[in-house]
């Protein structure tokens, strides 16, 4: 019986990069195959497979020894997902990989021919596994049990001294790493097989808030601002943890969010009433972020659409100008995300908001003070309001 009140690990979290670091550590793997994996059965070979694979554990233990093949000089690994009921499927997987397991098939076929004499039939063949168990199983059709491979692990993470993880965890770290590098949610559930579409949306929420973390912090300068798409800030490469954590909590401390950015007029952050009427956009003290940068094509879409509409030349020409510096405040986001890596990231992160589509309705507000004026007999028409 379980005990009650045991913490139990959420398997659907990725690795921290610390862990995942220390976990494809090549010294630290080599500890995994001499101290707990001694007569050789294959722990570190299903571990690695593991990692590059993102398979469900049961998937890479039961492999069999044919299970990797090469097609016009692609190597790919052949697998059962009983759990999906998806039977013999194939996906690629890197040169590394193909060469570890190709290793592990030669010992594993020189141990059932140093054990019968001879090599195995075609049948037999079929039949042994990748990680055969070497307990009371001459045919070497019964692989290792995911309980020896798990005691192993386990004892591994506490020689590692790094926390309490499961070997699941690897197939979420590969699905969020995936997802960050531009990856579909279609291609995920194809690569990861049959994924749900609760945990795909899981995958896609670890992903994005982990990039939204990181393109709100490029900020330039707003159309109302002397230089606009000045780069005022930005993540700088070689930060320590300790001043990364003290620059997101000052950005924080010193902004406030607004339509299409961030307001940094410090009395506005502090709660106070705007006193420009929240004209944001014709504001110095409005800055404009990575994360919005999809919210700012759009609305240059729609500056675009009025000029070409507009009844006389000298009335496009007036609406260019008005526009030109948001243009330019743009532009130097566009750069700046592109010096930084970041610019494919921001096209593809899609921010609509509801004042995208509703505008003037969702720019309506009462001011508290407004409310807590209010006559109670003003409800005096709808009896009913007042019980």
């Amino acid at each position: 019986m379980p005990t009650a009140g045991t913490p139990t690990v959420k398997a659907r979290r990725p690795f921290p990069d610390p862990v995942a670091r220390a976990l494809a550590d090549q010294t630290n793997l080599e500890l995994l195959a001499g101290r707990y994996d001694p007569n050789n059965h294959g722990l570190r070979d299903a571990w690695e497979t593991l990692v590059f694979t993102g398979r469900r554990a049961n998937e890479v233990l039961k492999l069999r020894v044919d299970c990797i093949t090469i097609h016009r000089r692609v190597p790919f690994l052949w697998h059962d997902q009983t759990k999906v009921g998806n039977l013999d499927e194939a996906i690629r997987i890197p040169e590394t990989l193909y060469l570890r397991l190709q290793k592990r098939q030669q010992i594993t076929l020189e141990r059932f021919e140093d054990r019968h004499g001879r090599t195995p039939t075609p049948k037999e063949r079929a039949l042994l596994a990748l990680f055969p168990s070497r307990s009371r199983n001459p045919k070497g059709t019964v692989p290792i049990s995911y309980t020896f491979f798990h005691t192993g692990f386990s004892g591994w993470l506490e020689d590692l001294e790094i926390g309490t993880w499961v070997p699941h965890q690897a197939r979420h770290t590969l699905a969020t790493n995936l997802l960050k590098h531009g990856a579909g949610l279609h291609h995920i559930k194809k690569y990861l097989g049959q994924v749900s579409q609760r945990m795909a949306e899981h995958y896609a929420k670890v992903a994005s808030s982990e990039l939204d973390q990181v393109l709100e912090r490029v900020w330039v300068g707003g159309p109302g601002s002397a230089n606009p798409g000045q780069l005022l800030v930005s993540p700088a490469e070689g930060l320590t943890k300790a001043e990364a954590e003290a620059m997101a909590m000052d950005l924080a401390r010193r902004s406030t969010p607004a339509e299409g950015g961030f307001c940094t007029f410090q009395p506005v952050v502090r709660g106070d009433a705007c006193p420009w009427n929240m004209d944001c956009h014709n504001c110095d003290k409005f800055v404009m972020s990575g994360a919005d940068l999809l919210y700012w094509h759009r609305k240059a879409e729609q500056w675009r659409t009025l000029a070409e509409r507009a009844p006389d030349d000298a009335t496009a020409d007036y609406l260019h100008q008005v526009f030109e510096p948001t243009a330019r405040a743009i532009d130097g986001l566009e750069k700046a995300l592109a010096a930084l890596g970041l610019l494919e990231e921001a096209l593809a992160l899609d921010l609509r908001r509801p004042q995208d589509y509703f505008h003037r309705l969702w720019s309506l507000a009462f001011r508290t003070s407004d409310l807590a004026d209010a006559h109670d007999d003003d409800t005096s028409d709808f009896p009913e309001m007042t019980e």
